[in-house]
């Protein structure tokens, strides 16, 4: 007989009349000790669970069942009568079968790793064996058809909820709460969206595309951000690889073959499935606090393809804002020998907290696959074809497209969905909150009434030594978020320096197919030069350490600048862009303290003070495996997970615009995220760059130092700014995040979920006596230039990340040149933000 197996989640707390039976409760064994991974299911059904591994269960039906039965191996057979229709709170103890105690192994503690004293463990390594066989990869070619329906619901609704101030004046849209039939708990959707795709794929060349056909959305459906933040949040995994990437952490996968030293797994049933003999076997972690799942899966007995698993990530699991995480699969047999998957179902509770009560929001997603069609090749330019248009008919197909194209008809629940939150959205109240939401999201207000945007908002203040505080305010147009043209500005004031600065810009993209685009923009500003190697090609870009309100000694190395900027890009080849631009600069020293001085033949008193500069840039990028969102002349990137190289040939020549230096400067760096298996994620960068010509300090590259509290990747957290000048520079930064690998196997600590980080970072470079001497001039608060040329500068630092969810510190240690000048050996940085 073929079981239904649902694992549940939380222990079930309110009553709603859209079930016709629910049960809910405990099972022990007669040691009253939890039996984890018992099966439960109506009498005379295949609707049923299994309990977790506290032993608790959740089962509910839109039918009526008059019993429950219990069983284990190695137990006896429980029957329950249910005489109402809803049962909560049941407790239920096992007896063991005595003609059976000598035969069986209860599943309890830690199981044999070892083939020979498992059987489980040798129908995994048959898994292992056959896994290139099973699915897609067997094939050369392929193609399918897929349905996608993504669901967000708020959770644990209750009186006190519907009562709240929050909810006034909108109680209409609780007419919809359901009871969800994995966890047991009430929710009230909140968004709905479909998609229709046709999926093309080649195993010999490595290639893949899918065309949107269709997709419908409520709730949030204007917003981009939300929608991206949705569209990132479910990426595709394959149950067969040795980790499962969700929400930018790496789970164990109980199929690959690192699960042996992860999991414990006992063969636990056998049962036809389909017409085919299938092995159930039982899964469960070794240790806590670890990014694993539990449950179980079947798995044929010829061809060792999965025909249906089920997992649910560790309640102790090391990740943030998601309280559980349940995944079902199921497998579909197209002949004898072929296992291709028919139903992915992903739910995952997202909630401040772990705790059982805790609200949250649901986010289920359902996709279904039909219709495969397989070894018919196409020409490799077939895969390389990228839409470069917005097609407004795929978002606003009719609802005989989605009842002829849906694989899965909606529930009475997701139908109603639509017609709520179209009503839900002429509401004043929730406009409102929707607003505030949208505004912490994107960083800007919105006035869609003028095509207007104000912000960012958080850069609105910020302070520094030369203008001690400063207020900023500045916006962009905005008509929507594919719009082919935006200009945007800022004005800011110093309340120390008494002046005002200002900047604009604009681009405008003229082919969406090349993405060639033209820009330009002017600003005035006080900034902090040098705080990266690499230099930036934004003109409205300023670094952290131009408004640190806080620091470990006085920066009052400071410059104003009078930037101009005028240029064109393209991407000519995906993920390949290409950028020409001119520049003119004016630099002064912003502070008396510092300065910028160089020695100047033209100049009357044999000094100048500013550098006047027009300089010429090539610049090369390439992002390979790099996802975007967005037609526009501004797109936003989908994943962090691919690499970044920049290559850069800037020309600095006198003869435009009286200019005062001729110079060359090259420039390279690579950017290279790594994830690690289940060790967490290692970020490598690489830069170098050469200086030919002589210049001033000014046009000179900064080593990036960083006097702020702030932990700033690529910066050197225990050197000054300016502590290191240089015209020739090749610096690395290795920096590895465990993910909690190491804390969780400490038992003080595993139960606190904290990560750790740790982190080395070096750089050698040279400075020219020629380039030394220019701006040697004999200014009483200027510094000497020193380059790390005897030998590579180095620090390190150990860091403990996830404090409170959100806190991050980093212990930094300096290696060498401990004999300059108020060198620092030691220094604590930290950084905020919200992370999985």
């Amino acid at each position: 007989m073929k079981l239904r197996l649902l694992v549940p989640f939380l222990f079930l707390g309110f009553f709603t009349v859209f079930a016709q039976t629910k049960v809910s409760g405990y099972v022990f064994d007669e040691q009253n000790e939890p039996v984890p991974f018992a099966n439960v299911i109506f009498k005379g059904s295949t609707e049923g669970t299994i309990t977790n591994e506290d032993g608790r269960f959740y089962l509910e039906s839109e039918e009526t069942w008059d019993a429950l039965q219990i069983s284990f191996v190695g137990f006896e057979i429980l029957e329950y009568p249910l005489t109402k229709k809803v049962n909560y709170n049941l407790k239920f103890t096992l007896k063991e079968e005595a003609a059976s105690l000598k035969e069986v192994v209860i599943v309890s503690g830690k199981q044999s790793k070892k083939a020979s004293e498992n059987p489980a463990i040798r129908i995994l390594k048959k898994i292992w064996e056959r896994k290139r066989q099973n699915g897609l990869k067997q094939f050369k070619q392929y193609q399918y058809d897929q349905y996608e329906k993504v669901e967000f619901d708020l959770n644990t609704i209750d009186s006190s909820l519907i009562k709240s101030k929050l909810f006034k004046g909108m109680e209409f849209v609780f007419e919809k709460v359901d009871t969800s039939s994995v966890t047991g708990k009430t929710y009230l959707p909140i968004f709905l969206n479909e998609s229709v795709k046709k999926v093309y794929g080649d195993n010999e060349i490595n290639e893949k595309r899918e065309d949107l056909i269709g997709n419908k959305n409520s709730g949030f459906s204007n917003n981009q951000v939300i929608i991206d933040f949705i569209d990132d949040l479910y990426s595709d995994y394959n149950v067969y690889d040795n980790y499962l990437k969700f929400f930018d952490k790496s789970f164990v996968s109980p199929i690959g073959r690192t699960g042996v030293q992860t999991y414990n797994y006992v063969l636990s049933d056998s049962a036809y499935i389909d017409n085919k003999w299938c092995y159930n076997i039982i899964y469960y972690p070794r240790r806590k606090n670890e990014l694993t799942f539990k449950g179980d899966f079947w798995v044929n007995d010829s061809t060792y393809a999965i025909k249906e698993i089920n997992l649910q990530a560790s309640k102790s699991a090391n990740i943030n804002w998601v309280k559980e995480i349940y995944i079902e699969q199921e497998f579909e047999v197209l002949n004898d020998s072929v296992f291709l998957i028919k139903r992915d179902y992903f739910l995952s509770d997202f909630a401040f907290n772990k705790k059982e009560k805790s609200r949250g929001v649901y986010g289920k997603r359902t996709t279904l696959y039909d219709n495969y069609k397989f070894n018919q090749p196409k020409e490799e330019k077939f895969y390389d074809k990228v839409v470069y248009n917005y097609d407004a008919d795929v978002y606003n197909r009719e609802d005989d497209f989605w009842e002829k194209n849906r694989l899965e008809v909606l529930n009475k629940d997701e139908k109603g969905v639509y017609k709520m939150l179209d009503t839900l959205k002429t509401v004043k109240k929730f406009k409102r909150l929707y607003n505030i939401g949208s505004i912490l999201a994107s960083g800007y207000v919105e006035f869609p009434s003028i095509n207007f945007d104000y912000g960012p908002i958080f850069s609105t203040f910020g302070f520094n030594d030369v203008e001690g505080m400063r207020l900023r305010a500045g916006g962009r147009t905005y008509f929507g978020p594919n719009d082919l043209w935006r200009l945007e500005g800022f004005l800011a004031y110093g309340f120390k320096d008494d002046k005002f600065k200002y900047g604009i810009s604009g681009k405008w993209l003229l082919d969406k197919k090349s993405r060639f685009t033209v820009f330009g923009g002017q600003r005035r500003d006080v900034e902090q030069i040098g705080a990266s190697l690499t230099s930036s090609t934004d003109v409205l870009g300023r670094s952290l350490a131009s408004s640190a309100v806080i620091g470990t000694g006085s920066n009052d190395k400071l410059t104003n600048i009078s930037l101009t900027n005028f240029g064109m890009s393209l991407e000519p080849l995906r993920n390949f862009e290409i950028r020409l631009d001119g520049s003119f600069r004016q630099l002064r020293s912003a502070s008396p303290t510092f300065s910028l001085d160089y020695n100047d033949s033209e100049s009357p008193t044999g000094v100048s003070s500013e550098v006047n500069q027009f300089e010429s840039r090539l610049s090369l990028s390439y992002f390979p495996k790099r996802q975007m969102t967005g037609f526009g002349v501004e797109r936003k990137e989908k994943n962090d997970d691919f690499a970044r190289l920049f290559a850069q040939v800037s020309r600095g020549d006198r003869n435009w615009f009286d200019s005062d230096f001729n110079y060359t400067k090259v420039q390279f760096s690579y950017i290279q995220p790594w994830q690690v298996g289940g060790f967490g994620r290692l970020t490598t960068s690489v830069e170098a760059g050469k200086t030919y010509g002589e210049v001033p300090l000014a046009l000179l590259s900064v080593v990036p130092g960083n006097q702020t509290y702030f932990s700033i990747y690529n910066t050197f957290s225990q050197l000054d700014f300016y502590e290191f000048v240089t015209d020739t520079y090749t610096s690395l930064h290795l920096e590895h995040n465990f993910n909690g690998r190491l804390f969780s196997r400490i038992p003080f600590l595993k139960k606190y979920n904290l990560r750790a980080i740790a982190s080395i970072r070096g750089v050698w470079g040279e400075l020219s006596d020629k380039n030394i001497a220019l701006s040697t001039t004999g200014n009483p608060v200027e510094f000497p230039l020193v380059a790390p040329d005897s030998k590579v500068y180095y620090e390190y630092s150990v860091g403990v990340a996830n404090i409170f969810k959100v806190l991050r510190i980093d212990f930094n240690f300096r290696g060498n040149y401990l004999d300059n000048p108020d060198a620092r050996r030691f220094g604590v940085t930290g950084s905020f933000g919200f992370y999985f």
